[in-house]
C-alpha cells in the first residue's frame, strides 16, 4: 500500500513544489518527506489559514504521485542536461524560470547554491532531505485550490510538518477522489 504524506503550504510560491515543465518536483524544503517517500507514495499540499489568497484551509493545492526519487547531486545532474528550465534565472521574465527549484549546483565539493528565492539559512533543510521526489502523474491546482470533502478533511495537517502514518485510512479514497477531479 502507498503512504499518502500530507503537509500545509504556507504559501506557494511555484518553487516547493515545482509544477512546471511538465514534470512536478518536491526538491527543496520538506526534507523529512523527501527522505521517506517512495515510488507510488502521494505527497499532498493544502493551504493554510493565512495564505495570501485567503483561506484557503482544507483545500488541495497540489497532489503527486511519485514516479521517480533520485539523489539531490543526480537531480542536478539530470536538470542541467535535460530540464535546464527547473535551473533558476533570477532576472527571467518568466516567473517559471524564477522560482526553478535546482538550486544547488552539485559541481563542486560542497554543493554551492544557484542564485534564486532560497539562502544560506534554507540550506541544512534542504540539503538534508538528500533526494528529490518527481512525478509525472500529478495535479497541481496553485491559487485556485480544490475543497476536500468532509470525510478527506482527517488528511489536513496546519502548521509545521507533516501527517502520513495518521493518513493510512484516506489513501485509497484520496486517490479515488483526486482523480474523479479529471
Amino acid at each position: 500500500m502507498s503512504t499518502l504524506f500530507s503537509y500545509c503550504i504556507p504559501i506557494d510560491g511555484g518553487g516547493a513544489p515545482n509544477p512546471f515543465w511538465g514534470l512536478c518536483t518536491l526538491a527543496i524544503c520538506k526534507p523529512r518527506i523527501r527522505r521517506s517517500a517512495k515510488e507510488g507514495d502521494w505527497v499532498v499540499g493544502t493551504g493554510s489559514v493565512n495564505s495570501p489568497v485567503g483561506d484557503v484551509s482544507g483545500k488541495v493545492v497540489y497532489a503527486m504521485r511519485v514516479t521517480q526519487k533520485m539523489t539531490m547531486e543526480d537531480y542536478d545532474r539530470f536538470t542541467q542536461s535535460e530540464l535546464p528550465r527547473k535551473i533558476p534565472l533570477v532576472h527571467s521574465a518568466d516567473p517559471r524560470r524564477r522560482c526553478g527549484d535546482s538550486i544547488y549546483d552539485f559541481s563542486t565539493l560542497a554543493p554551492s547554491l544557484r542564485p534564486g528565492w532560497h539562502c544560506e539559512k534554507d540550506r541544512s533543510a534542504d540539503l538534508s532531505g538528500g533526494w528529490v521526489l518527481l512525478s509525472n502523474h500529478f495535479f497541481y491546482f496553485g491559487d485556485k485550490p480544490v475543497a476536500l470533502p468532509e470525510a478527506l478533511l482527517g488528511i489536513v495537517k496546519q502548521g509545521r510538518g507533516h501527517r502520513s502514518s495518521s493518513n493510512t485510512p484516506y489513501v485509497d479514497d484520496f486517490v479515488c477522489w483526486i482523480h474523479s477531479l479529471g
